[in-house]
């Protein structure tokens, strides 16, 4: 069955999707009044709802049956990316939403070889949103990731105040054998608790960020022997965060 994030209940045990959703249904997938989805509101409660109503702006779909399915991390976990080149950040947040990401802070670091552009920010932001839903209806998740607007490296530290726990990947310390800090972080974590990794862009985090990182209470850690692409880290890190939590229990 197909999913959908839907933003409106009628009532209780009605859903009212509308725009793109609204498309794929009738002209894409060209349902019929009867035919069975998926629905997620925006607290992540799903249900198996049958299409009770077509019109040319809106598909009204009724509660068949609440599922109590869980497909969610039982922590909190936001990627922080330092800007990378070309769709490296899709690929991210594409397959960072299949592996349980809550959100995406992509940040301008001082190696970032891209320049944020203001003027293209709404259609950019847009298209990461589109993304991160698509992969996030393909995978089941009951939850939505947020993409954020790019931000500065100065905000960044100024957000992570927010955050039970913080790690910053770093590539030096993986060239130093440090292996211990990012398994005892997720150690110490409970259900509930919010994660906020940072990755740096190609060239990785210059070393007064480290610092600055650092002085942010910031725990620096590395992700094992090999040095990971700045696309592959976040994966890397979101795995073994599934394996630790989901896996292992």
């Amino acid at each position: 069955m197909q999913r959908y994030f839907v933003k409106q209940r009628t009532n209780g045990n009605r859903f009212l999707i509308e725009n793109e959703d609204r498309h794929h249904i009738v002209k894409v997938m060209r349902m019929q009044i009867g035919d069975q989805i998926i629905c997620v509101d925006q607290e992540g409660k799903q249900a198996v709802c049958a299409l009770a109503e077509i019109t040319d702006t809106s598909v009204v779909a009724d509660v068949v049956q609440w599922e109590d399915k869980v497909s969610e991390l039982p922590i909190t976990i936001t990627i922080a990316s330092g800007l990378p080149k070309g769709d490296k950040l899709e690929w991210i947040i594409q397959k960072g939403t299949e592996l349980g990401a809550h959100q995406f802070l992509p940040f301008s670091a001082a190696r970032s070889v891209v320049k944020w552009d203001e003027k293209k920010a709404e259609k950019k932001i847009d298209r990461w949103q589109k993304i991160a839903k698509e992969a996030a209806e393909q995978s089941h998740r009951s939850f939505l990731p947020d993409v954020t607007s790019v931000i500065t490296f100065k905000d960044l530290l100024v957000k992570s105040k927010d955050f039970h726990y913080k790690l910053v990947a770093f590539e030096e310390e993986s060239r130093n054998g440090e292996t211990s800090v990012f398994a005892a972080t997720l150690k110490k974590m409970n259900k509930g608790d919010t994660l906020l990794i940072v990755f740096g862009p190609e060239g990785g985090l210059t070393d007064e960020e480290v610092k600055q990182l650092r002085d942010s209470d910031f725990a620096v850690c590395g992700l094992g022997p090999r040095i990971l692409r700045t696309e592959t880290a976040p994966l890397y890190a979101l795995s073994a965060i599934s394996y630790h939590f989901e896996l292992m229990r």
